[in-house]
């Protein structure tokens, strides 16, 4: 049974990777942050009594389903206002202007450069890179992210999307495929 502060020290080290792995996902930093949110408060108010071992894996499917139902309901949100949109455009030539998540580079002092033109190569490096994995299919980003920035096993990101560890080494390797090929295409070699 894991107790309030390992439950507590669990969620302060997975806020900020779940927020960012949510922001790519959704592209929309309010929303992110609400789902993070929300997601931790299920786990802790769910299974806060389970033992720590089990939490990573257990508020990996929170998030992941609760990105999920972000994406139902947008869906539903999406066709019911764009058919009130319809109406009032007719009604009122005004639109509604969406502003999308604009990505930004580690603010860690450890990466602090000294050259102007090394910080810009730098945040335009991450900003193509930031673009590539948005553009992934949701289920390979899924299990990317999961592998690679969560740094969960095989059997974890597994448990956490809910299918074989067949498909996520599949989900991986055609995610690193297509990353590499993308990045090469735009002169990038890692």
């Amino acid at each position: 049974m894991a107790t309030a502060q390992e439950l507590n020290s669990f969620l302060q080290s997975v806020d900020k990777r779940a927020f960012k792995r949510t922001v790519y996902q959704v592209r929309d930093e309010e929303a992110a942050l609400d789902i993070v949110q929300d997601s931790m408060l299920k786990l802790s108010h769910h299974y806060g009594d389970k033992p720590p071992e089990e939490l990573p894996m257990l508020f990996h499917r929170i998030l992941a389903n609760s990105t999920l139902d972000w994406f139902r309901r947008q869906k539903t949100r999406n066709a019911l206002f764009t058919n009130i949109s319809a109406l009032e455009h007719a009604i009122n030539a005004d639109g509604d202007d969406f502003d999308w998540l604009q990505t930004y580079a580690s603010s860690n002092p450890e990466y602090v450069e000294s050259s102007a033109e090394t910080l810009t190569e730098r945040k335009q490096l991450l900003q193509s890179i930031e673009k590539e994995i948005q553009m992934l299919p949701a289920r390979q980003r899924e299990a990317f992210l999961l592998r690679y920035w969560e740094e969960l096993d095989v059997a974890e990101t597994a448990a956490a999307m809910g299918c074989s560890e067949g498909s996520v080494k599949t989900h991986c390797f055609r995610a690193v495929q297509t990353l590499s090929k993308a990045l090469k295409a735009q002169g990038i070699e890692l």
